[in-house]
């Protein structure tokens, strides 16, 4: 296993990516600390499957949009677990909704929680990886921080703030040791967006993605566990994307 003795903290890790994030990396022998911000059973419900799996897990609530809830986490995370290399800023929300019409705030939480909890958990665990001169930090971000797409906007703003601050920490702080990439999801059916793939809407996007298919969220899971490893060693500031080939094309990649 790639991950032995290493300790995660996976950020909304109650459902979705999160979720198999968070499995994939105890496969892998990692001990995880589970975030989530409201669904108690459903994060008590990971922690049992990593413990079935032999590995050592704890669920941790915390609103990670607040600066001192997540400066708690990582402190709670390190304490109940013995330390902490990996820090995976998973947690996320969507309001979509065409600019023309919307409140002015409509925004705010979004950035709130997609950017601003990936940064304040950064910043409360970049003193403790730069310390032992060890760690990696993976952010999960979206295609969409890359391109644009009806309704999307603020969503899209928020992954494209999270990208580059993929890039600015990832340079701040190599000379620590501690690296810091991003998963650039495609379109991935949870709750988050599940409403989005389906019926004949998801029909016709699929159409348009190259290989035909969404991404499984233990597909995304599998590149996360990637960048956090000893395989990805050499790689900093980098945006992988996990699209199934839809940002690779133009338009819609035919006629």
């Amino acid at each position: 296993m790639k991950l032995h003795d290493r300790i995660a903290l996976v950020t909304g890790a109650s459902r979705g990516i999160g979720r198999a994030v968070a499995l994939a990396l105890a496969r892998e022998g990692a001990a995880v600390a589970v975030n989530y911000r409201s669904r108690e059973e459903d994060a008590l419900a990971v922690v049992k499957e990593i413990e079935a799996l032999g590995g050592r897990a704890v669920a941790l609530r915390a609103d990670v949009a607040d600066p001192g809830a997540a400066a708690d986490l990582v402190a709670a995370a390190t304490e109940s677990l013995g330390g902490l290399h990996i820090l995976v800023n998973n947690a996320g929300i969507s309001d979509d909704g065409l600019v023309y019409g919307r409140p002015p705030g409509a925004w705010l939480e979004v950035m709130k929680v997609n950017f601003g909890g990936a940064y304040h958990c950064t910043s409360a665990a970049m003193g403790h990886l730069m310390a032992q001169r060890d760690g990696a930090i993976v952010n999960i971000s979206s295609v969409m921080g890359e391109r644009g797409w009806i309704g999307q906007a603020n969503y899209s703003a928020s992954k494209g703030a999270l990208n580059a601050f993929t890039r600015s920490t990832a340079v701040e702080l190599a000379r620590f040791g501690v690296r810091v990439n991003a998963v650039c999801a495609g379109f991935t059916p949870t709750d988050l967006v599940g409403s989005l793939l389906e019926d004949e809407t998801g029909k016709r996007i699929k159409k348009q993605v190259p290989l035909r298919s969404f991404a499984a969220a233990e597909q995304i899971a599998a590149v996360a566990v990637f960048l956090a490893g000893p395989d990805a060693a050499y790689m900093t500031g980098e945006l992988v994307r996990a699209d199934g080939g839809f940002a690779a094309q133009l338009g819609v990649g035919r006629p």
